[in-house]
């Protein structure tokens, strides 16, 4: 699970330089031969170790690496 949590770490590093948000299948990038629950088990840990967190457009949920890019009350003007 560490290993994959890293892989993830580092795509959304090197791909937050494009894109400060990205969809769950962009996060399926990170580790092609990975199945996409242990992806999402992943994620979700990076986002309760509030490494990463989510982004809501109120119909999409995508993910940003925490302080990247525009938070959800920056882009929409509600409280954190």
């Amino acid at each position: 699970m560490e290993e994959l949590k890293k892989k993830i770490l580092d795509f959304m590093t090197k791909k937050g330089k494009f894109k400060s948000k990205m969809y769950f299948k962009d996060l399926c990038k990170a580790d092609p031969d990975a199945k996409s629950r242990e992806i999402k088990k992943a994620a979700t840990e990076l986002v309760k170790e509030e490494k990463i967190e989510y982004w809501s457009s109120g119909s999409t949920t995508l993910y940003g690496l925490k302080g990247a890019g525009k938070s959800e009350a920056e882009q929409f003007g509600g409280e954190e």
